[in-house]
């Protein structure tokens, strides 16, 4: 027996990725949901896409089914349903009709976030909107749609979509986000050691750690902004990364890459994304580093004065 302790541990959750079984994805309308959408669909999972973007929702639909289609399936295997993941209503009004549609849930991946400009701690109510998404979309996420699949009693899987902003907080992007992230990840950890540690669970669970991926969060951070207040937004003002991609980012469709292939293994459950900013090394570099301000009692996030900067360059040059 592998212990889980053990590197080699391995989860039982490469069967969730059946032909056949069902995947719902939050936030699935662009970027790294859409990807993951056409992924599943491609492979000839039954796929629900859940966004609160009614627009880009409808139009990502039509892509999915045509992925869908192009697999030996159809449009009956795919279901839109606009979403609003931090309401409690709105994700079990998600749940029941993924039920009344396909009778099941075989993968959940909880990947619907926003971006944290001007949350900052004098802006509690727009700290309050990030949260409600990145963290709280999560938790309910995982309170209404778990009960479903530890009942089914088949394998299935939970993906939670985190980031290396919530594991080594780098200061300067508004606190909201590393906040939502960093408790999106110890949910997800406290998750997977309760699935793991429930007898005859079948859930094994996922963080999925995303770093600079080409995505549309800041043009709909921009869109939305406009909707809230009332004035019109002219899409043409703002460009989508996916539309003119930076080279050093990393593409969606190669974290949902990155993502199919550790469900595939079972593991691992930490599911780091590497870039052309950042490679594993210098992440797991920051990760020990992070780790030091506790263990050697230096002052918090040290990486970022002046002196651990250039040490740190130092430390991890070549990485």
């Amino acid at each position: 027996r592998v212990l889980e302790c053990d590197p080699n541990f391995r989860m039982a959750s490469k069967e969730a990725l059946s032909k056949g079984n069902v995947a719902v994805i939050t936030g699935a309308s662009s970027g790294i949901g859409f990807a993951l959408a056409i992924k599943a669909a491609s492979t000839g999972m039954r796929v629900v896409l859940a966004d609160i973007d009614a627009d880009d929702l409808g139009k990502a639909t039509e892509k999915v089914t045509a992925a869908a289609s192009s697999a030996g399936g159809s449009g009956a295997d795919v279901l839109a349903v606009k979403t609003d993941v931090g309401d409690i209503a709105a994700m079990t009004a998600l749940k029941d009709a993924t039920i009344e549609k396909f009778g099941k849930v075989d993968l959940l991946i909880n990947n619907a976030g926003v971006i944290g400009a001007g949350a900052n701690f004098d802006n509690l109510e727009r700290f309050q909107k990030v949260l409600q998404t990145n963290l709280w979309g999560v938790l309910n996420g995982i309170n209404v749609f778990l009960p479903v699949m530890e009942a089914q009693g088949t394998p299935s899987v939970i993906v939670n979509t985190g980031s290396k902003q919530g594991i080594t907080a780098p200061p300067g992007t508004g606190p909201a986000y590393n906040v939502s992230k960093a408790g999106v990840k110890v949910a997800t950890e406290v998750l997977a050691h309760q699935c793991r540690n429930t007898e005859g669970s079948k859930v094994s669970v996922f963080l999925l750690i995303p770093g600079w991926v080409n995505t549309s969060l800041g043009f709909k951070a921009k869109k939305f902004a406009a909707q809230e207040a009332g004035a019109a937004f002219d899409p043409s003002s703002v460009e989508r990364a996916e539309d003119n991609p930076n080279p050093l980012a990393s593409s969606p469709m190669e974290v949902a890459d990155r993502l199919w292939a550790a469900i595939d293994a079972g593991a691992p459950f930490y599911v780091i994304c590497p870039d052309s900013e950042m490679s594993n090394e210098k992440f797991f570099a920051g990760v020990q580093w992070a780790a030091d301000d506790v263990i050697k009692q230096r002052a918090p996030l040290s990486r970022w004065t002046p002196e651990g900067k250039a040490e740190f360059d130092k430390l991890s040059a070549g990485l």
